[in-house]
């Protein structure tokens, strides 16, 4: 059977990853959509290839350049907030939710008000709105699959189990390039050293939450909303290898791990073939090869990050939307190199003990909070 495919993000490295797989799949799919934030040429020619009804770009001012590369194709274009919503609103079997940044919610929002399968690897959709989002889809009865590696190998070690059962759920962590570094070299990171990630290749922003451990700070808060077995079940450990993905430990002492080649088109396929499987061309894992497991347990005096984390989902409501934002901030202040990598942490802090606004009641509420947080975060920056 056809499916039908929506990619929001399609110009990014998820979206690469995801058509790469459409690509060697072709008669399984029918893409209806397919959006980027400004990258005009790139995206056409992915939706001449791929035959989209429509591509969009959330930047108006690369519409006129999106026009001219797809005229005479009869693909439909368009620009603009309000377009990626309605792109994203078209109901396609399989959503991929790629866009980075709270610029991802309300279309990620408008396909789960479809009742489709959301193919999830926007981070921020669940830490800024978790609450609200986990509630539409049950209201709209859509099914939200995680795309990131580690909550993809969360949901392969619960299949067919009772969450009541579950002692432990560990989130791997590969500690990024920094891992090892004293906190002198920390201070002197610089920007190209800390979007070197040694086992992945990803976006700076995401790189470089890897390198402070906020991404693996928000992968916690994600789980908590994915898979409710308490927070207190939820531990975060370091792995270097990348190898083990993530793993669920249940109360007889069994611990089902998951893992795989650092190779992003492993979740995505599971996440788009489920809940079957399908070929990837990624290089199979060779255990003898790798030689050796390690594991270490998070130093949060050095990264800080999983602990302001773990304390905004205690609190929950806006506070994970606050610290969000703020760690945006924060990191793109250190990529311009305007404050050192040691200060991202202590940024966010700062934001989180300055700024408490009530539970959000729709996403409208989110994206107040997180506009308010982000003017903090750069007057906190600015100050420093």
């Amino acid at each position: 059977m056809v499916r039908t495919l929506t990619v929001l993000g399609a110009t990014g490295s998820i979206g690469a990853s995801t058509l790469d797989l459409i690509r060697r799949n072709r008669d399984d799919w029918r893409v209806i959509a397919l959006t980027a934030h400004a990258n005009a040429v790139e995206l056409a020619r992915l939706a001449i290839e791929f035959c989209a009804e429509i591509a969009v770009v959330a930047d108006e001012a690369a519409l006129p350049a999106l026009r001219d590369a797809l005229a005479g194709s009869g693909i439909a274009a368009a620009g603009g907030e309000s377009a990626l919503v309605e792109a994203a609103a078209r109901g396609a079997d399989v959503t991929v939710a790629a866009i980075v940044g709270c610029a991802g919610l309300a279309p990620t929002m408008a396909a789960i008000e479809q009742g489709g399968v959301i193919a999830l690897a926007n981070k921020e959709a669940l830490v800024s709105a978790g609450e609200v989002m986990i509630a539409a889809v049950a209201r709209h009865g859509a099914t939200l699959l995680p795309v990131d590696s580690e909550h993809n190998a969360i949901f392969q070690c619960l299949a067919g189990n009772d969450t009541a059962h579950v002692r432990w759920i560990t989130l791997t962590a590969s500690g990024g390039p920094f891992r090892d570094w004293t906190w002198d070299r920390l201070v002197a990171a610089t920007p190209a050293e800390a979007v070197r990630h040694p086992n992945w290749s990803m976006g700076a922003k995401i790189s470089v939450d890897s390198a402070t451990m906020f991404n693996k700070g928000l992968e916690l808060i994600e789980a908590h909303h994915l898979f409710p077995v308490g927070l207190d079940r939820l531990r975060i450990i370091v792995h270097p290898q990348s190898v083990v993905h993530s793993m669920v430990e249940y109360r007889d002492g069994s611990t089902l791990a998951q893992l795989g080649p650092s190779d992003m088109r492993v979740p995505i396929a599971s996440a788009l073939a489920w809940p079957g499987r399908m070929d990837t061309p990624c290089t199979p894992l060779d255990l003898a090869e790798i030689g050796s497991l390690t594991f270490r347990k998070p130093d949060e005096e050095r990264f800080p990050a999983t602990r302001l984390a773990r304390e905004a989902a205690q609190a929950g409501g806006s506070i994970p939307a606050v610290l969000n934002a703020a760690n945006e901030i924060a990191v793109a202040t250190f990529l311009a190199g305007q404050t050192a990598f040691t200060r991202i942490a202590a940024h966010v802090e700062d934001v989180l003990g300055s700024y408490a606004p009530p539970p959000p009641a729709c996403l409208s509420d989110v994206f107040d909070v997180d506009r308010e947080a982000r003017a903090r975060a750069r007057a906190v920056v600015a100050g420093s």
